[in-house]
């Protein structure tokens, strides 16, 4: 994905907030599984992603047309999804089963 500066500092931002709330909430319950958490927060941010990309009143409105109906509006999150998770460091791990091995 490709941002302005000023969209990209936005998304740095939010990103950098979320993930401090995971290490907060995981800080702050030792006993409580990370998948838990994050599954949490993923939650709570698709519930704001879908939020933020509600249509207008208008049903010609060409600039909603990506996000007009539900299945359009669930495309589009799972294509920022995997573009994110891609950009991740996270997204390859020394552990995957399809890692080879000498």
């Amino acid at each position: 994905m490709e941002f302005d500066q000023s969209h990209q500092d936005t998304l740095d931002q939010a990103g950098g907030e979320v993930i401090e709330l995971g290490n907060r909430l995981a800080d702050r319950d030792p006993e409580a599984d990370l998948w838990d958490i994050a599954s949490g927060m993923l939650a709570g941010a698709v519930q704001f992603w879908l939020y933020s990309r509600q249509p207008c009143e208008d049903p010609n409105c060409e600039s909603c047309v990506e996000v007009n109906t539900a299945a359009r509006r669930l495309a589009a999150l799972k294509q920022e999804i995997e573009e994110l998770a891609k950009e991740s460091e996270y997204y390859h791990s020394p552990h995957d089963a399809d890692v080879g091995r000498a």
